[in-house]
């Protein structure tokens, strides 16, 4: 890899202790494309600074908007920030430093409303600095082989996309931190298991395929007594080319860890992955026996690996491809160059059709299922 002064990364929310805080700090710093120097990791200022000193922070603040205006103000200042918030932040914190002109790595969903969701749009667009939306799944080695083959043909015309995200850890009513925020409709949003995991099986689907739905039929059930927002989310999709999609997110499903698997089947032949072997694309090629293929092995289209096949790569070095991704596309513009042809990193783009696919989930359950448009 070629050698880079680091760049000099912040980070808003993710405090000591939180789980998507550390696996950014981790990914961000796993190439060494990055060198973690300020952050705003709680709006308490003895939080913000225990937690800033416990994960090797040097500079801490307890009010992002007065970091990113220091940052900017500093010749050694920020030149990214990471957003690691709860999802009611992301707008007013990735418009506090995209409008001093600092680079947003932002946690999904992109915002909380569609609102706020086409206004980030409009704001990153005429910005110079440059949005990324961490759908770290996207950005593995398998993945992109898939999105490569169906690209080049391999699966023939599109008929059938089969996306799914299932997890167990909301089965019963529960206090935890996680729980808490992701319940709550004020810090969340409008969609529970749907803003969280269900916005990843859509973004998967749409990234490997390259379909966008044009109608859908949700139903959203939160089996949990008293819970306001969803844990369970079944979803029919209709393609503008004829295609027809499944998505179902759940997180009240028992034995279910973190299933997120994807299956898309053409008139030539159909693709499976699934995220506890994230190592393997099965092919099967109508017809013909199924082929197993592994990371880095014969017929591999993509890199994004740092050790030898056999070697398991998974969570992390997913989320750390999309950091390294990103720092050659801030290195880019920094230099007036234009974005490398052959980076594939979500962004605004992805972000705005994350939160349209929840806003028509609700307007199509409120609805009684009923098929809505997907708004463009």
């Amino acid at each position: 890899m070629e050698h880079h002064i680091p760049i000099r990364l912040g980070m808003v929310g993710g405090g000591a202790g939180a789980m998507i805080g550390n696996v950014h700090r981790i990914a961000a710093r796993l190439d060494g494309q990055f060198d973690i120097v300020a952050g705003a990791l709680s709006s308490t200022p003895d939080k913000a600074a225990a937690s800033a000193a416990a994960v090797g922070i040097a500079r801490s603040y307890d009010d992002f908007e007065r970091m990113a205006h220091d940052e900017a103000a500093r010749a050694d200042g920020i030149e990214a920030v990471s957003i690691c918030t709860p999802n009611h932040l992301h707008f007013p914190v990735a418009k506090a430093f995209l409008a001093q002109g600092i680079h947003v790595i932002c946690d999904k969903p992109m915002t909380a409303t569609l609102d706020q969701a086409r206004d980030l749009a409009r704001i990153a667009e005429g910005s110079d600095a440059l949005f990324v939306l961490t759908h770290n799944y996207s950005a593995y080695p398998q993945i992109r082989q898939a999105r490569a083959m169906i690209a080049r043909g391999d699966l023939g015309q599109i008929r059938l996309v089969q996306a799914e995200y299932a997890q167990d850890w909301l089965t019963e009513d529960t206090t935890s931190k996680q729980a808490e925020w992701r319940s709550d409709p004020a810090r969340a949003g409008a969609g529970g298991a749907i803003g969280d995991i269900g916005t990843h099986a859509f973004q998967l689907a749409r990234f490997v395929t390259g379909l966008l739905p044009e109608r859908l039929a949700a139903d959203l059930s939160s089996f949990v007594p008293g819970r306001k927002l969803d844990d369970n989310a079944h979803i029919l999709m209709r393609y503008a080319t004829g295609a027809r999609g499944m998505l179902w997110a759940s997180q009240v499903a028992p034995g279910r860890e973190n299933g997120l698997r994807l299956r898309v089947y053409g008139d030539k032949g159909g693709l499976e992955w699934q995220h506890d072997l994230p190592e393997t694309l099965i092919f099967t090629p109508f017809g013909q026996p199924a082929q197993v293929l592994r990371r880095g092995g014969p017929g591999s289209v993509v890199g994004g690996s740092r050790v030898p096949p056999g070697h398991p790569e998974g969570y992390l070095e997913g989320f750390a491809n999309l950091y390294s991704e990103a720092a050659q596309a801030i290195r880019a513009r920094q230099a007036g160059l234009p974005m490398p042809a052959d980076l594939a990193l979500p962004g605004i783009r992805d972000g705005l059709e994350g939160v349209k696919f929840i806003d028509a989930c609700i307007r199509s359950h409120r609805a009684d299922a009923a098929w809505v448009e997907v708004s463009s």
